[in-house]
């Protein structure tokens, strides 16, 4: 399993011979200029939430690329009047895909699309490949609800929002980890805006001091599981 990160909250995974991005929003993000989204391959869209940080750049790549989008009712019931391919999931439902089984699971935040439609609840991912598995929170505050994640899967990694002020800071992040029982974190949903800076070196350091590892991944660059 590949996993690149594009900046905010967007990633692209590559895993299983698919391609999937998720969150994206990557043409108003001035840190991200250098990816151009007309390169990206998808053969689905992750979506966590309708925040317009989260969505901006749906509608263009899965024109571009006839990407299957995947979320809530709502959100997935958005786009198909707009005439896109979706696969509609709600909370606690796993669905098989080609790639491997997606979770949608719980997250603590709010949802509304940019022209005030609803958005539903928002929710994370668990997903569990051949050989790998994942979870990426969306945006969220420190739920005792991840402690049920580890319950079902084993996790390799979790990528975790650390901004603080609109999610959950570094210190949630780190009792987060504890409750996923997974000490391998990808940290996103940083520095895109003022409110949501933080210090690199002192954030790595707050979790190595637990025994854990936290990668912020510049813009662009790649992990590989």
């Amino acid at each position: 399993m590949k996993i690149t990160f594009y900046g905010h909250a967007s990633l692209g995974i590559e895993v299983g011979g698919k391609n999937i991005i998720v969150d994206p929003y990557i043409t108003a993000n001035e840190m991200a200029s250098h990816v151009n989204i007309q390169d990206l391959k998808a053969d689905y869209i992750l979506i966590t939430h309708a925040h317009g940080d989260h969505i901006l750049d749906v509608e263009t790549i899965a024109n571009n690329t006839g990407a299957t989008i995947v979320s809530n009712a709502e959100i997935t019931g958005y786009y198909d009047k707009k005439g896109f391919n979706v696969h509609p999931m709600n909370h606690g439902g796993s669905w098989q895909f080609d790639f491997g089984k997606v979770k949608y699971v719980t997250a603590v935040h709010s949802s509304s699309f940019p022209d005030g439609s609803y958005g539903g609840n928002q929710g994370g991912f668990v997903i569990e490949s051949e050989h790998k598995n994942i979870y990426i929170a969306g945006d969220t505050a420190l739920t005792y609800d991840m402690k049920l994640i580890p319950l079902r899967t084993k996790l390799d990694l979790a990528i975790l929002p650390i901004g603080s002020n609109f999610t959950m800071d570094v210190e949630d992040a780190i009792i987060a980890s504890d409750f996923l029982e997974c000490d391998k974190i990808l940290g996103y949903h940083y520095d895109t805006f003022g409110y949501i800076k933080i210090n690199h070196e002192e954030s790595i350091k707050k979790f190595f001091d637990k025994g854990k590892d936290l990668m912020l991944l510049p813009i662009g660059e790649s992990i590989e599981l």
